[in-house]
């Protein structure tokens, strides 16, 4: 089947540029907080609000930003979000104030939610329906690179020639992404016209809210349980692994190509069935997580990259499945939008949840039980979306002749 654009894959592959870069800004700030904190000579506490900026920016403010996006303007929306996002990273790194630093984190954590869910939405469009899961999966597999191979090149970059280094090659890459998708990037079709308020109803729809909690639970167990693999495997009775990094390695290497390999089977399978089953297959990763640590510190590694392929493949049928629902409504954007916070959250509460286990003094193993008891939770609420299945679209026509800038 064809679509209405030319050489449609291209403009995808330069969106996916700047997710790329996208997942080198959100994650490496946390490795630049030592020099950071020497070079404007704050407490660590102090520097690791700049962290805290751009993901409560990203999360919270990027909803609120796409959901004002006029509908007629989708294409100069997305422009204008990698533009934003590339002012700030290189203000970033030209500031030599550190309450300004602070503020342009943010801008730019605003400028990479926007980007990031209108970029997924302007793949979907630029994609017939049969292919929409590859193209979407090209974007998540970008983010998941930037994230894996992006950050550790940017952090040895940093250590050479200073932090600020590192941020120039965040914006090099954004502005090159820029360029080409100015150059290339068709025109989007028009969502239908609805006000703000109209919008906000999406978060009345228990379908999209079911989608969004799935999610949710999702990162509270993968991106939760993140944060605490080092304990876990440095445990005398789990394996007492002294370098956690060839496990993150692992983990990302896994998620880069669940990312990318996922694609063609969102296009075969049924969204909400490879939901259920990815959220199955990551449950069963983090119960095994500390029984394979036990056999051995090289057996963990299979649990750990299927843990890491799934956690980031599931934003893939996700996406798919919200747009899908909202896209006729004209909110499809904002749905990604939502989806995108919904894992921040996740993350954060995962994170709380975990250290008030280890709080408790609870033995470590039980850190990757009740990830994976959360996961086990989102699989069963999966299975609510598979009874109703028959009483959502699977297919939503949009008119294709209608586009604007």
């Amino acid at each position: 089947m064809n679509t209405p654009y030319p050489n449609k894959q291209l403009p995808i592959y330069l969106i996916a540029l700047g997710a790329f870069a996208l997942g080198m800004a959100s994650y490496v700030t946390a490795g630049l907080i030592p020099l950071i904190e020497a070079s404007f000579s704050v407490s660590v506490a102090v520097a690791a609000q700049l962290v805290t900026a751009f993901t409560l920016a990203y999360g919270l403010g990027s909803p609120v930003f796409v959901a004002l996006t006029p509908p007629d303007h989708q294409r100069t929306g997305l422009l204008f979000a990698l533009g934003l996002f590339v002012l700030a990273n290189a203000a970033s790194a030209l500031t030599a104030d550190f309450t300004e630093l602070v503020i342009w984190r943010a801008v730019a954590g605003i400028g990479a939610g926007v980007y990031l869910a209108m970029g997924i939405g302007a793949s979907a469009a630029l994609s017939s329906p049969e292919r929409r899961g590859k193209s979407i999966a090209i974007i998540m597999g970008g983010m998941a690179s930037g994230v894996v191979l992006g950050v550790p090149v940017s952090l040895m970059i940093a250590d050479s020639f200073g932090w600020q280094a590192a941020l120039w090659l965040v914006t090099s890459l954004g502005l090159l992404a820029l360029a080409g998708l100015t150059l290339l990037l068709p025109r989007l079709p028009a969502a239908p016209t609805s006000s703000l308020r109209q919008k906000l109803r999406i978060l009345a729809n228990g379908h999209v809210m079911t989608i969004l909690l799935i999610s949710l639970l999702a990162a509270v167990a993968s991106l939760g349980m993140y944060t605490f693999i080092a304990p876990l495997l440095a445990d005398p009775e789990l394996g007492a692994v002294r370098s956690v990094t060839p496990y993150l390695w692992i983990w990302g290497i896994g998620g880069v190509l669940g990312s990318f390999l996922v694609g063609p089977v969102v296009d075969r399978v049924r969204g909400p069935v490879l939901v259920f089953a990815i959220m199955v297959i990551l449950s069963a990763s983090l119960f095994l997580l500390p029984v394979a640590a036990t056999l051995g510190t090289w057996l963990v590694t299979l649990p750990i990259m299927a843990w890491g392929a799934v956690g980031w493949a599931l934003q893939v049928p996700q996406n798919n499945e919200l747009i899908q629902a909202r896209q006729a409504h004209g909110d499809g954007n904002l749905a990604i939008a939502l989806n995108e916070s919904a894992l921040y959250l996740g993350s954060a509460i995962g994170a709380a949840a975990g250290g008030f286990v280890l709080l408790l003094q609870m033995p470590t193993w039980t850190l990757a039980a009740c990830a994976g008891l959360v996961a086990l939770l989102g699989a069963l609420l999966q299975v609510l979306i598979l009874c109703r299945q028959r009483a959502w679209p699977r297919n939503v026509v949009v008119n294709p002749s209608r586009t604007v800038g």
